[in-house]
């Protein structure tokens, strides 16, 4: 069996080259705005979960979709 984290690009251990930089927080293709967008409006991290707004959904469809140009050169 397989688990479902194996290679998906919500990894912050992923960066991108062409925007690494030593020293400093780097661009990677995990999800931390979604972290970072829950901590900001304080949900109590239980049960039911809020609603992303669309933004953030569209977000973290741009992620996958930019690891995908990432690995295979081609579009979605």
């Amino acid at each position: 069996m397989l688990g479902d984290e194996v290679l998906t690009p919500d990894s912050s251990r992923f960066w991108p080259l062409d925007t690494y930089e030593p020293g400093r927080a780097q661009d990677s293709y995990d999800k931390q705005f979604v972290r970072d967008y829950l901590e900001q409006i304080r949900w109590p991290k239980s049960p039911p979960a809020p609603p992303l707004p669309a933004e953030i959904a569209a977000r973290t469809g741009e992620k996958y979709r930019d690891a995908f140009r990432a690995l295979t050169g081609r579009e979605l």
